[in-house]
């Protein structure tokens, strides 16, 4: 099935495979902003969703120099202060947790940033003259995490956060993609794709992805593709969180379990946490499926996170296929937004 181009391209139709090849793009996208002047003791990130994702990346790359939160919520922390730098994400520019988050931290004297692609912060951004970077229009937040993750490192550095390097990391790294998506396209038969084979192995099942601390806003963005692009129940965790609870529901029955365990590794863990997957693996063994261990690659933090999570979408682009369903729309999450309005 995953060889059969009309199939993928009747299937596909606004075309999430293509939309995935090209994301390296979106890392190349250029965002002007000048200095952003400010004396900053935190930082409050406030997004939900697939808006959240590009600030989940950033801890782990280029991590922070100063307290760093994510707000998914519509309350912002208590600390918030003219010290805070906060910055407002929604790709549609209309996310109401995140609105809400927006005038709270008005009323605290934060200054503010805003990323979106549009709609009503966009609006805000404009008309109370606040930093805007604004990304380019694409289907879905999830399929846009790359040009908020590039914004949201640009705004870090116009406000001296991150370090001098940066913008050349970034550079290295969409070229490292670049070369790395063209092993997972549609044309690559699944005999020679292994973005395609794990779909395979995963499929009709609920699957769990599991990784260490610097892999671990990957598996959660896996964790999203698999409930967006193949409407596939998932869930997520990390390491060593795992061995002090999680791992104990899965010792008791039934021993047969249909779930897929995906095991995001990674070299530039650390040792012990390289050596927590191993034995736990040899420790579960019998009480669930066998982990399919997906060693992800690159030199670098940077690149592995980035080829960790472009081969997680395109995993659940195929799984979204074997499950005879088109990946890119979400409409139950666009009712329940009309149904909250009610």
């Amino acid at each position: 099935m995953l060889d059969d181009l009309k199939y993928i391209h009747q299937r596909d139709g606004q075309d999430a495979l293509g939309i995935a090849e090209k994301q390296w793009q979106q890392l190349e996208h250029n965002f002007e902003i000048p200095k952003i002047e400010g004396e900053f003791e935190n930082i409050v990130y406030a997004g939900m969703g697939g808006s959240a994702l590009a600030a989940a990346l950033s801890i782990s790359w280029p991590g922070h120099m100063i307290p760093f939160e994510i707000c998914r919520n519509y309350q912002i922390p208590a600390y918030v202060s003219d010290k805070t730098l906060f910055i407002a994400c929604s790709f549609s520019g209309n996310t109401e947790e995140t609105l809400a988050a927006l005038s709270e931290a008005e009323g605290k004297d934060a200054k503010i940033v805003v990323i979106a692609s549009g709609g009503k912060l966009q609006e805000i951004a404009e008309a109370k003259n606040y930093q805007l970077l604004l990304t380019p229009k694409v289907q879905q937040p999830r399929y846009a995490v790359l040009y908020m993750f590039k914004a949201l490192v640009t705004g870090l550095g116009a406000a001296g956060l991150t370090k001098d390097t940066s913008k050349l990391e970034i550079s290295a790294a969409a070229n490292f993609l670049k070369q790395k998506v063209a092993a997972w396209i549609a044309t690559i038969p699944t005999k020679d794709n292994p973005a395609k084979k794990l779909a395979e192995e995963l499929a009709g099942k609920s699957v769990a992805i599991y990784a260490g601390p610097l892999l671990a806003p990957a598996a959660y963005k896996w964790k999203i593709d698999f409930n967006e692009n193949a409407k596939n129940i998932a869930w997520w965790n990390q390491y060593p969180e795992f061995n002090h609870n999680e791992m104990i529901g899965w010792s008791s029955h039934p021993i047969e379990k249909i779930y897929g365990i995906v095991d995001l590794r990674s070299g530039l863990e650390h040792p012990r946490i390289q050596k927590r997957f191993e034995v736990t693996e040899k420790m579960l063994s019998g009480r669930r499926p066998s982990p399919n261990v997906v060693n992800v690659e690159g030199q670098t933090v940077l690149e592995q996170l980035l080829w960790a999570v472009v081969f997680g979408d395109f995993v659940s682009i195929y799984l979204a296929l074997l499950n005879g369903v088109n990946p890119s729309p979400v409409d139950l999450v666009e009712k329940f937004k009309t149904e909250l309005d009610k």
